[in-house]
């Protein structure tokens, strides 16, 4: 049976419709509150509106460096999904728990909430070797941008941390590695005509579809020839076209086009490199523009930028990870997280949490019941191992 505590925590937290375009603070003012009912004092770091928030917040000696628990606090929209029950609220059926987010990851946040009572009381009678630490940050659903004001932030104060275990839905196995990811916005700028004159304009559109022609031959490139590494469930760098928008009629030659072009790169590839290619292929289409339409224009923005992650398998926390795992050899995937945001930084980190990650951003979105146990139970093995009684 499913902890009636982590049950009431992930009810609650489903019911805040954080959807990355809304603002986060009323369920982070919630969990403040909670945590202020436990006598745990925590760090504020906002959005540039103000709109959106971090929190962290740490249990146990404030001179030894924490492990510390991290999640994300934005969900993906539900717009257009067939939902067979209400999203924003939490659904048994048949061992599983629906709801947005239940498995990413609002799951992995309620264990840990649920786990802050005896992490305090154990601090209380000097148990606690090894400080817990709990991060919550904003909008990693649309380019981890939360995490980069929360992790200045810590290193503004100087905050002192040993490693952290990002808690996205890797069914209670570690990922020691996954990809980096960028998306760039091509805007093309042709010239509008009458499609009965159409010699007079410059398509858009189908320059655009030109420049989607030439990102779809650098990935069959690299999927045929480019690096392979088997640690990966996606061996190779992928790229591809995610968003197409163009023209107003069917009979007008369209003037604008944008695309947004998506990489996902290996660690230790240089994912510029594919830019710069469809930079010069772009700067090639442009002269052909501008032969009728001096005024053509393309234009490539990097939009966002999560880097690679590889952990650090001599850190503290990856030893931990390891050990409550049963030493089970990490895997490395293809989706990003905020972990490569961490070790950039400097701090190590480690992947694991409940729920799969195939369940996730999909309608009747749903996590497991055992995986909350497992998770439940893997948490209070590491509190053991961070205190003076293990």
């Amino acid at each position: 049976m499913l902890n009636t505590e982590i049950r009431q925590l992930l009810c609650r937290l489903v019911a805040f419709d954080t959807t990355s375009r809304n603002s986060n603070r009323e369920l982070i003012g919630w969990v403040v509150d909670y945590l202020a009912a436990l006598g745990i004092p925590v760090q504020l770091s906002f959005s540039e509106d103000g709109q959106k928030a971090n929190l962290f917040a740490r249990v146990g000696p404030a001179d030894v460096p924490a492990i510390v628990l991290s999640g994300h606090t934005d969900v993906v929209p539900v717009d257009g999904q067939a939902w067979s029950s209400e999203p924003f609220h939490v659904v048994e059926r048949e061992g599983r728990l629906y709801g947005r987010g239940t498995a990413d990851m609002k799951g992995f946040i309620a264990c840990a909430l649920a786990l802050l009572p005896e992490a305090v009381a154990r601090a209380a009678r000097g148990e606690l070797a090894v400080p817990l630490g709990l991060a919550l940050s904003y909008d990693e659903e649309v380019g981890c941008l939360g995490v980069h004001t929360l992790v200045a932030d810590l290193l503004r104060r100087g905050e002192k941390i040993a490693g952290c275990i990002i808690g996205e839905p890797t069914l209670m196995l570690p990922v020691i590695a996954h990809k980096g990811i960028a998306h760039y916005k091509v805007r093309v700028r042709g010239r509008e005509a009458h499609s009965s004159l159409t010699p007079r304009g410059v398509n858009a559109i189908e320059y655009a579809a030109r420049l989607i022609t030439f990102v779809r031959g650098l990935a069959d490139r690299e999927a045929s020839v480019g690096r392979q590494v088997a640690l990966y469930d996606v061996p190779y760098t992928t790229l591809q076209t995610g968003l197409v928008h163009g023209g107003i009629a069917g009979n007008i030659v369209p003037r604008d086009c944008e695309l947004l072009v998506e990489c996902r790169w290996l660690p230790g590839e240089r994912h510029e490199r594919f830019i710069e290619a469809l930079q010069d292929e772009a700067a090639h289409l442009l002269v052909e523009m501008r032969a009728v339409a001096p005024e053509a224009e393309i234009t490539i923005e990097s939009i966002v930028h999560c880097p690679d992650f590889e952990a650090d398998v001599a850190s503290e926390v990856h030893r931990h990870v390891a050990a409550l795992c049963g030493h089970v050899q990490g895997s490395g995937v293809a989706y990003s997280t905020e972990a490569g945001v961490f070790q950039q930084a400097g701090i190590p980190a480690v992947v694991c949490g409940p729920g799969a990650i195939r369940e996730a951003h999909r309608p009747d979105e749903y996590v497991d019941i055992s995986q909350l146990r497992d998770c439940e139970d893997w948490m209070r093995r590491l509190l053991d191992r961070l205190s003076r009684s293990a």
